[in-house]
């Protein structure tokens, strides 16, 4: 089989969702079969042997592949919301945008003390979403053993927000 390159999937959209601004679109890779699954295969292989428990992403795009990886890692699937979008008492944390705020809850009670968390997103730009899921999964008790990523736009340093913990990207623009 010809080597896929996940990068030949990726469409760069200027000037959105503002001028300066040059969007990542992960559709031609979704619409690929081969591509995605490639994509979801190169997510897990890092901790496949780390004895994951949780898998949490941050909505929205994080949701696409959160929960295949869960499932190859034989682990629950945990969702970080926007607020008022899940029922049940909740904690949240805001945070800075590359081109905005926002805020992020998660349900009390899905994470017991020392579950085994593996922190998932589409993309790491400056690090703001995943640092304040980061900060929640703590909150309620959770080790967070690594953040894995199918792009990371480098230029924008968001690793150094990450706690210097494991940090997975299969793509990275620089």
């Amino acid at each position: 089989m010809a080597t896929l390159y996940l990068n030949d999937f990726v469409r760069d959209v200027p000037d959105f969702p503002k001028p300066g601004i040059t969007f990542k679109d992960i559709t031609p890779l979704l619409l690929s079969p081969v591509a995605f699954k490639s994509a979801i295969d190169q997510l897990v292989v890092p901790y496949q042997d780390e004895k994951i428990d949780f898998v949490v992403s941050a909505e929205a795009r994080g949701f696409i592949f959160g929960p295949p990886v869960a499932m190859a890692l034989n682990a629950g699937f945990i969702p970080l919301r926007k607020p008022g979008k899940l029922p049940g008492e909740t904690i949240e944390e805001s945070y800075k945008l590359e081109y905005g705020t926002d805020t992020l809850q998660i349900h009390k009670g899905h994470i017991k003390p020392k579950s085994r968390i593996l922190m998932l997103d589409d993309v790491l730009a400056t690090g703001g979403t995943m640092a304040a899921g980061a900060k929640l999964v703590e909150k309620v008790g959770g080790t967070i053993i690594g953040f894995s990523f199918l792009i990371e736009l480098s230029f924008l340093a968001g690793k150094t927000k990450l706690d210097g913990k494991k940090v997975h990207s299969l793509l990275n623009y620089s």
